[in-house]
């Protein structure tokens, strides 16, 4: 027999012991026999023997120990009886006996415990309890139910041991009892009162026993419990001589009195220690069960306190359970029945009307239920805690099982989520909730929980936050809308989804590259964290928290399903919609695009059968292609870089070779496929590249061409279909303005077109049938809108076509112009004598969002941190974008109208008849006419720049036809009023538009009629009815008018300079409308933060002197200065007197603080003639009685800070240069009317006393009535002191100031005599001193206006009437006084 290894033996004399040991082939000493296995011992030496041995070597032991390293996780061996797959896990075999939805949310790992009450501990007269020793136990009886700390057994026992040594549980002490110390006296407690002898409260429960609140705390041993026990009987014997009612109204008065925080306090320790004496009660009694014990909650103490739903009556039946449980049970020993109560039905659902508010509870598909609806427990509704008579989730409740530990549960909240976001976004809540969705969700951090299910290693949560962030980034509609005005014209040029806020680099006004704009990030940008950043812009937020590697993570590791797919596919547009700084982040993520192009736009693929894909990867798919699409529109450089790194080539020609039908991929797919590889070949020519695949696919486009007016013909097309053609046009139509390598762009260029014009000259005779055979459908509705933008695609193409002809150096001009009149001659005029276009033009009204701004009102979910159009659901037919709207076509057709009147100039007469269509005439005046412009949304701007489009198109073929031949009287200013509206309307990306504008339009004698047909002459005649003066013919109105007439070329340069915008902007604008591929620098336009010009554009050259005086600290004007503000101020009156409506949206006080800017430029400017002519007439013009009225100061004024700080310069500028220039006293006058704030007369007399002296206007030429000034009297007493003593001291004299002398006159005069009841202690004291001062005055012409005032009266020279003498009112007031002043000298004397 082997012994034991002994204490100084080593690892060799072990293994030797142990190959003795195998080699005599003896048992074991000890054996290891399973506990489960009862089938005897039979043969177990036999199988021990037979057993393998796990045998220690020392050729397999490693030299060096073992890492300290977790182990892994250990694994039950599975019983031989029932093998287990290694492919098989034991929890998805549960699963698969239970799919119910409520076996996923029956394993609530969290316990929610914001709700649980927590009991504060009793407050003690010691600090500690005394001290003792384990080894001092008593021996006890065991705890019954769990595990207590020795402290707790301690204490316990101590309270035991008192209360059997007393006979009553000491449950009313407010002390807890414990063991005296040593050489305390110690006393009996009183035997307790029988159930009889006490005295119980009528209408409660409450027996008194003794006392509650006094307890003798603070006197010494026996006295402390005579002393409460007399008060207590005390108490007893007053209740008892009291009746019930009194007891009640006591009570009553005393609830009253008492704090209600201190009565709950009361309350609620007189509960705990009845609690407590009933449970040590139960305690005592023998031979009771534990499981049979019941809480018996007391009543409230108060007969009027609402009883608790959840609490019992004494003696009332325990709630009953479903299943009644058993001691047996495992922890079932002691029955603790609130946590039973959630096996109990629910409560019933309340069902009465309510106005609070309740908590906003949805179904598992997102949907909002009502309060009031009652849905069986088996559809997994009501597995919450709160209102669980509810069915139903929160959005606390579905955040909460985000975090849960079971990967269905977040997955499911996830779901749930994404579908209340859907919803919440389609506006299906609309005001049934309290605020809106997506805000409340982003401030909870509903963005970063997304991010963080994203990086979950389970394959279903990342679908569901996938599907969630897909929910909240990507709107439903805002695709579908950009895919379907791709066609339009310049349709293909978006905004970027960016708030207008974050958009800093666009504010770059140096023409910085926008490659290098895009990687350039502000510095307190990059140094903001990721909430920060999302507060402001969720995508920033989104793409700092590294989403994009993830997502190339999930899209090639683990090749998720098809859903997952589309959804980051689609994420991924939206990135790169929102900013060519996104797009780039997108193209240079590592190994992204690469993924993208290798596993979903693969050129050979396994064709799919029928049914859905089990799997996108390796397979075509159209999101991919529109993801490289929207990246090449940001941006040329993006799509250089698209068509080098990735080999797009190659696709483009895989997809565009075969017909869509020839593609072995679903139908649908094929044609979304084939239509995106078109525009993304077209967004590439945009920039002039691409060219080189046009010669090898030549044969492909003109095939499919040609199979266009049979397409049509056979049957209406499909959307796709529609779409797919539209985009072969649009593609066409790149390709033909590309076609430029002999012209004079491509000499200049760098890299010249590969594309020439032999090649696209024959696609012309393809795409004319198309045109005639959709024109023919044109009077019937129906089939005219199942034909979507095929005809506004040909009519683009066709003024593509002519205008590339055009700029072919070695063409025929008159092979052109030949082929033009045919074209006129054939096609257009019969087009335009059809009565259906008329109605085309009357219904641009009803679609126009300029006439209808609700039309382009915000989304209810409108985030300003997460742009979207808010397209939801599709647009309405009659709107810009709607099936029925005109605006697409008759864009189209303007646009070759224009194209052939540029070139022919014979035909501006035959094609100006479409401007004299009713639709577009009743057009244009609602859009001239004062109304609510739409508020500036992403949607708006969208929208109203393709109406822009139209309006600009129109207005040029108008000019063109002007300066050719006579306009109509009517026509010509109703032109230029549309023009002055479009010009301060017009957006960012529009400047090559205003600046045409302002060119040609504006400031074109033939849209002024009024200089040729008696407008001079109208203006001075109206002067002299209105003012009845008899001025100087030449400084008249219609002087000034004539010569600015005859000076518009000059002001035309001055507002050139002065408005044009940024020269790179107005660069790349002028290339992207032209046409010059070459110089476009991308498709994505400039943040639209504002229109191009503001409302007062007509005022800009004036704010711009103003700016740089203040700015030049040398006090030296700019050259040129009286030349830009003569031109400035010639423009204003033109438009003030012939075209006020564009003015209107400037207010009359802006107007002014305007042209108080002209005298605020330096110390001489305001002195010119032109100046002073040109000042006073505007001046004149707002005094007048239509528009004086409308004049308010005290407003906010568009441009202006403050109006007091600037009236305030504007008086230190007058005192300081004026010398007295009557026409900057009139200006200053002007503000000081009673109606205006009384700031601004407190600057004057309080601060610019000496301005006074220099306004010397005379009161004939004060531009507004005297009465403007002195009605109301004043009411201030602070002014009308400063005016007494203005009057006193002779700082205000009739010869110096003889306005204001005549003002301050009134206004004292008024508050001397004045006879109000209701005025202060302070205004009467005031009123008898300045009375009594003005009696003692010794300069007696003054004390005779200040005594004798009647009213105003310019005829005479003071400006006012006096009395003969002093009415009747007046002398005995003023006897009165001088009577009391007479006396109160004789007394002092």
């Amino acid at each position: 027999m082997l012994s034991r290894p002994k204490p100084g033996e080593s690892e060799v004399d072990l293994l030797r012991f142990q190959n003795q040991f195998l080699a005599a082939g003896t048992a074991p000493a000890v054996r290891l026999v399973k506990r489960g296995s009862r089938s005897g011992d039979v043969n177990l030496d036999q199988h021990l023997l037979q057993d393998h041995r796990d045998v220690v070597t020392l050729d397999n032991l490693p030299d060096l120990p073992p890492a300290l390293v977790p182990a892994p996780p250990k694994r039950a061996r599975p019983s031989p009886s029932h093998p287990l797959s290694e492919n098989e896990d034991p929890e998805e075999g549960l699963d698969r006996h239970d799919q119910h939805i409520t076996a996923v949310l029956t394993k609530i790992i969290e316990r929610d415990t914001s709700s649980v009450v927590v009991n504060l501990p009793v407050p003690s007269g010691f600090a500690f309890p005394p001290v003792f020793h384990r080894s001092q136990e008593r021996q006890r009886k065991p705890a019954t139910s769990g595990k207590r700390s020795i402290f707790a057994q301690e204490i316990a026992a101590r309270r035991e041991s008192e209360a059997s040594k007393e006979g009553v549980p000491l449950v009313e002490e407010v002390v807890p009892a414990l063991d005296p110390p040593k050489g305390a006296v110690t006393r009996k407690a009183p035997a307790p009162v029988d159930q009889g002898q006490g005295y119980q409260l009528p209408g409660s429960s409450h027996s008194f026993q003794g006392p509650h609140l006094v307890t003798g705390k603070g006197l010494r041993g026996q006295e402390a419990e005579q002393e409460a026990q007399t008060i207590h009987e005390e108490n007893i014997a007053r209740l008892q001589a009291m009746a019930p009612e009194e007891i009640l109204q006591e009570q009553q008065r005393l609830l009253a009195q008492l704090d209600p925080s201190l009565v709950a306090f009361l309350r609620s320790r007189c509960c705990s220690h009845e609690q407590a004496g009933a449970k040590a009660s139960e305690e005592q009694r023998p031979g009771r069960p534990s499981a049979e014990v019941k809480e018996e909650p007391m009543a409230s103490t108060s007969a009027s306190e609402p009883r608790n739903e959840d609490e019992l009556e004494p003696g009332a039946p325990a709630p009953a359970l479903p299943v009644t449980p058993h001691k047996e049970w495992l922890h079932m020993d002691t029955v603790e029945l609130e946590k039973l109560h959630w096996t109990q039905d629910l409560p019933p659902l309340r069902r009465q009307q309510t106005q609070e508010r309740m908590q906003a509870r949805f179904s598992l598909q997102g949907e909002l239920l009502a309060p009031t609806v009652d849905l069986p427990t088996h559809l997994g509704l009501h597995h919450h805690g709160e209102e669980a008579e509810r069915a139903g989730y929160s959005l606390q409740e579905l955040f909460h099982l985000t975090r849960s530990q079971v990967s269905q549960q977040r997955a499911l909240a996830l779901q749930v989520l994404a579908q209340v976001i859907g919803r919440a976004r389609a506006g299906e809540f609309g005001d049934q909730l309290v605020g809106s969705v997506l805000p409340l969700l982003l401030d909870a951090g509903f963005l970063f929980l997304l991010r963080f299910s994203l990086d979950d290693r389970v394959d279903g949560v990342i679908a569901a936050a996938v599907r969630a962030l897909r929910a909240l980034l990507v709107a439903p509609g805002d695709e579908e809308l950009l895919d379907s005005t791709f066609s339009w014209y310049h349709g293909a040029s978006v905004f970027p989804l960016m708030p207008s806020q974050g958009d800093k680099e666009d504010e770059d006004e140096d023409g910085e590259a926008p490659a290098e704009r895009a990687k350039g990030r502000s510095p307190e940008e990059g140094s903001q964290p990721p909430p920060d950043l999302a507060r402001h812009d969720v995508i920033k937020g989104l793409l700092a928290t590294r989403l994009l590697p993830r997502l190339r993570y999930v899209l090639e590791v683990t090749c998720p399903g098809p859903a997952v797919v589309l959804d980051i596919l689609a994420v991924l547009i939206r990135l790169a919609r929102h900013s060519l700084e996104s797009a780039t982040r997108v193209l240079e993520c590592p190994r992204l695009l690469e993924t993208v192009v290798r596993e979903f736009l693969p050129t050979s693929w396994v064709p799919t059968g029928v049914g859905p894909t089990p799997s996108l990867h390796r397979v075509p798919c159209a999101a991919a292609m529109k993801l490289l699409r929207v990246l090449a529109s940001a941006g040329r450089n993006i799509a250089a870089r698209l068509l080098s790194n990735f080999d797009l080539r190659s696709r483009l020609r895989r997809f565009i070779a075969e017909a869509p039908q020839e593609l072995a991929l679903p139908p649908e797919e094929a044609e979304a496929l084939s239509t995106e590889a078109y525009r993304l070949w077209a967004v590439a020519a945009s920039y002039g590249q691409g060219g080189d695949l046009y010669r090898e696919l030549y044969p492909v486009l003109v095939q499919a061409l040609r199979a266009v007016p049979q397409e049509l013909s056979t049957h209406p097309p499909q959307p796709l279909s529609r779409q797919r053609i539209a985009s072969l046009l649009t593609l066409l139509t790149q390709l033909t303005l590309a076609a430029t390598s002999d012209s004079a762009e491509a000499s200049l260029s760098a890299t010249p077109s590969l594309v020439t014009w032999a090649q696209v000259s024959g696609l012309r005779p393809l795409v004319e049938p198309c045109l005639r055979q959709t024109l023919k459908l044109l009077p019937r509705p129906e089939t005219w809108g199942a034909l979507g933008l095929v005809p506004t695609a040909c009519l683009l193409f066709l003024a593509a076509h002519y205008q590339a002809w055009s700029q072919q150096p070695h063409s025929c001009p008159g092979d052109w112009l030949q082929d033009m009149e045919h074209l006129s001659e054939e096609l257009l005029l019969p087009l335009l004598r059809q009565s259906t276009l008329g109605s085309l033009w009357d219904s641009l009204r009803l679609c126009s969002p300029l006439c209808n701004p609700l039309s382009c009102a915000p989304v209810p979910e409108a985030l300003p941190s997460l742009v979207s159009l808010g397209c939801v659901g599709g647009c309405p037919p009659f709107s810009l974008a709607g099936s029925a709207s005109p605006f697409p076509f008759l864009t189209a057709l303007l646009s070759l109208f224009n194209t052939l009147a540029r070139i022919h100039k014979g035909l501006c007469g035959q094609l100006a008849v479409v401007l004299a269509a009713p639709g577009l005439q009743k057009y244009f005046l609602q859009c001239v006419a004062p109304t609510a412009t739409p508020h500036l949304t992403p949607f708006s701007a969208w929208a109203l720049r393709h109406e822009h489009h139209l309006q600009y198109l129109a207005l040029t073929l108008a000019q063109r036809v002007a300066t050719l031949q006579p306009v109509g009287a009517t026509s010509a200013p109703l032109h230029h009023g549309l023009a002055l509206a479009l010009l301060s309307r017009l957006l960012p990306g529009s400047e090559h538009l205003a600046h045409e504008l302002l060119l040609s339009c504006v400031f074109r004698p033939e849209f002024l009629p009024e200089r040729a047909s008696g407008g001079p002459e109208a203006a001075d005649f109206s002067d002299r009815l209105c003012l009845g003066s008899s001025r100087d013919p030449g400084c008249g109105r219609g002087a000034l008018l004539a010569q600015a007439c005859q000076d518009l070329p000059s002001i035309r340069s001055c507002y050139l300079s002065h408005c044009s915008p940024v020269q790179a902007r107005l660069l790349a604008s002028q290339a992207l409308y032209r046409g010059e591929l070459q110089q476009i620098p991308a498709l994505l336009l400039p943040v639209p933060k504002e229109p191009l010009l503001p409302t007062d554009w007509p005022f800009l050259p004036l704010i711009h002197l103003y700016h740089q005086a203040s700015d030049t600290r040398s006090g030296h004007s700019p050259a040129d200065t009286a030349g830009a503000a003569v031109r400035a101020l010639q423009w204003v009156l033109v438009l003030e007197n012939w075209r006020p409506q564009a003015l209107w949206a400037v207010p009359p006080a802006a107007r002014l603080a305007r042209l108080m800017c002209v005298f605020l430029v330096d110390s001489e400017l305001f002195r010119e003639t032109p100046i002073q002519r040109l000042v006073a007439a505007l001046l004149a013009h707002l005094c007048q009685p239509q528009i004086l009225p409308n004049l308010n100061l005290d407003c906010p004024l568009p441009g202006v800070t403050s109006f007091s700080d600037l009236y305030a310069s504007f008086l230190e500028h007058f005192e300081a240069v004026s010398f007295g220039d009557h026409l900057f006293g009139a200006l200053v006058l002007l503000p000081l009317q009673r109606r205006f704030s009384i700031t601004l007369r407190l600057a004057l007399f309080g601060e610019h006393v000496g301005a006074l002296r220099a306004l010397g206007l005379p009161l004939t030429q004060l531009p507004v009535s005297l009465e403007c000034y002195t009605e109301p009297p004043e009411d201030s007493l602070a002014l009308l002191q400063l005016y007494f003593r203005a009057l006193v001291t002779g700082a205000l004299r009739p010869h110096w100031c003889p306005v204001l002398y005549a003002v301050a006159v009134a206004h004292v005069n008024s508050f001397i005599f004045s006879q109000d009841p209701n005025s202060s202690d302070e205004m009467k004291a005031a009123r008898k001193s300045m009375l009594q001062k003005t009696w003692l005055l010794a300069d007696e012409g003054l004390r005779q206006h200040l005594l004798y005032y009647k009213l105003p009266n310019l005829d005479l020279p003071e400006g006012f009437e006096l009395y003969p003498q002093l009415p009747p009112l007046r002398q005995q007031n003023l006897q009165r006084l001088t009577s009391r002043g007479l006396q109160k000298g004789v007394s002092e004397t």
